[in-house]
């Protein structure tokens, strides 16, 4: 079962988060208080997070049963950080309406971001067991074999979720780092330079062609091309977010540190 959604991208304490808002206007007449829904729906749509918590904390006082309104609220915590919160909210939903991936791919986010991979992945796989291709559950599923190390897996995945949802920028630039780890420098770099010359504001695949560049002997490219980063997003600097949060592989990463350090290849 799939219901119609806003989605919003936002990032949380650093964890890449996809929240899936139900739509007021598709609820029926009997999931009324409307305007306290309709309230709730646009607090989170503006990233007012502790606004809209408050909201859904009132709605779900009313209405104990609705699913949706659990689901959001999980979303909401799942924004704010309260990932064991945003579990047992997404939870709640599932037992009621057992049958909506958004639910079993948001509870997902949360385990994975709790480092509890086997979890994720059930949930995951039992979304893409349903709609196979869910292109953020085969790129969620796909990170999740990075924090495992199966980089092959995890390249597969990342191929399969660009090809599901085209423009999936992400999904594209993940899977050059795994052909990077995995030794296909070639190929990476192939795809790296095509999203740069599509995308070049897209900091990720810039920060690993600088790294790959390092590794190659192309010095001056690779500063170039991290120049450009440095003014883009401050947090390729930090190997701690690049590996964890990010997940970046090893190897890539490796070299990144290296090229920021002036280390020879």
């Amino acid at each position: 079962m799939r219901i119609g959604h806003i989605v919003i991208f936002v990032v949380s304490r650093g964890f890449f988060i996809l929240l899936l808002l139900v739509n007021p206007v598709l609820l029926s007449a009997s999931q009324l208080p409307q305007p306290l829904f309709e309230k709730a729906i646009q607090a989170s749509r503006n990233g007012e997070f502790v606004e809209a918590l408050e909201q859904w904390d009132q709605f779900l006082e009313l209405f104990p049963d609705d699913a949706l309104a659990w689901s959001n609220r999980g979303n909401v915590r799942l924004a704010l950080g309260d990932f064991e919160g945003a579990i047992a909210d997404q939870t709640k939903s599932i037992a009621i309406l057992p049958f909506e991936l958004d639910s079993h791919l948001n509870r997902g986010i949360a385990e994975e971001a709790l480092g509890l991979w086997k979890a994720a992945a059930i949930d995951y796989n039992w979304v893409l067991e349903r709609e196979p291709e869910e292109a953020s559950a085969l790129f969620n599923l796909g990170n999740v074999k990075v924090a495992e190390g199966h980089w092959r897996e995890a390249e597969a995945l990342f191929r399969k979720a660009s090809l599901a949802q085209s423009g999936f920028v992400m999904a594209r630039s993940s899977k050059a780092l795994m052909l990077y780890q995995l030794g296909d420098l070639d190929e990476a770099e192939s795809e790296l330079r095509t999203i740069i010359r599509r995308y070049p504001m897209f900091a990720d695949a810039r920060a690993a062609l600088s790294a790959l560049l390092w590794n190659k002997g192309f010095f001056g490219e690779a500063e170039s091309h991290w120049a450009a980063v440095a003014g883009l997003d401050s947090r390729y600097r930090e190997e701690d977010w690049l590996l964890n949060v990010r997940r970046w592989p090893p190897k890539p990463t490796n070299d990144l540190f290296a090229f920021l350090t002036l280390e020879s290849p």
